[in-house]
């Protein structure tokens, strides 16, 4: 069996830690952002979709770049842009809300430009081949209206040397279904532990607990609930920095009992920039994946 497989591309943060746009940054002298090799590992694994949620800061050049990459590789590409006015009820105050709605609402915007399954994942996340082709073999055989999939990562493999990150932490049943992710902040390394910090203590967590990366599997039914869920949020008067995580809408479907999340350890390292220094070690990876021949050393030519 093989069915359409799209990939939704989350890129409508504003970096602000990484203090620039990330998501359009080029790794190596290729001038390629880790959006393409994700786009690149999607393609081998039979993705012929890409779709891409924006800010109105992603420069036109960068917009014209990737367009031309898929009319010469034969992909089809959206573009679309994460306007704070999308889905809103109508006559509800914008006035004092400056950044976007989140990630829930990021993937919404996509409602109308997805029909099929899809994997949802971070533009500025790398997550490795063997992310995709797990995907591409769940969407085959396993994702449906209620039953979607994620592909999580051990913790210890997901920190940055740069400072606190945060995190998802998985807990499963025992048929490895998801029964809840909860995020934890400044999770960071402690001399050979690692931690976070809840009311002024320090708690420690094991390095292959397994984290929520933000690559969801998902039906396109997940769309509906979305729409209402982003509605609730909107009617509950949310503080204007207050934001619309997709793993808490997911949270919510598992809750209500209205889908399943199966989770898988992917077997691929988990790469990312989170901070302007994490740039190094990724540049260092990817020269190491060439050098293997795992990405030729221009990704499209």
């Amino acid at each position: 069996m093989t069915s359409r497989k799209t990939l939704l591309i989350l890129a409508g943060g504003l970096g602000s830690r990484y203090k620039g746009l990330k998501q359009v940054d080029g790794i190596l002298e290729n001038g390629s952002p880790i959006l393409e090799y994700s786009i690149y590992d999607a393609l081998e694994a039979g993705f012929s979709k890409v779709v891409i949620i924006v800010n109105r800061l992603i420069p036109q050049s960068y917009i014209d770049r990737l367009n031309t990459i898929s009319k010469v590789k034969n992909f089809e590409l959206h573009w679309i842009c994460q306007e704070k006015e999308s889905f809103l009820p109508k006559g509800f105050n914008l006035t004092k809300r400056e950044k976007p709605w989140g990630t829930g609402h990021a993937v919404l915007c996509a409602k109308n430009a997805v029909q099929e399954t899809f994997v949802m994942i971070n533009a500025d996340d790398f997550y490795g081949k063997e992310a995709y082709q797990l995907a591409s073999e769940e969407i085959d055989f396993h994702i449906s209206g209620s039953q979607f999939g994620m592909a999580a990562y051990p913790l210890g493999s997901t920190l940055s040397g740069n400072g606190s990150v945060a995190r998802g932490i998985c807990t499963l049943d025992e048929e490895d279904n998801l029964i809840k992710i909860e995020e934890q902040t400044s999770i960071r390394r402690n001399g050979d532990s690692i931690v976070y910090t809840e009311n002024g203590n320090d708690i420690e967590l094991t390095s292959d607990a397994l984290v929520s990366m933000n690559f969801f599997i998902f039906h396109p039914d997940i769309f509906n609930a979305l729409d209402m869920y982003f509605n609730d949020f909107i009617q509950s008067d949310p503080e204007p920095s207050q934001e619309f995580y997709i793993p808490s809408a997911v949270q919510r479907m598992i809750d209500e009992k209205k889908a399943k999340v199966r989770v898988k350890a992917s077997p691929s390292q988990w790469m990312g920039v989170t901070y302007a220094d994490d740039k190094s070690s990724i540049k260092d990876f990817l020269r190491s994946e060439i050098e293997k021949n795992r990405y030729p050393e221009d990704l499209w030519n």
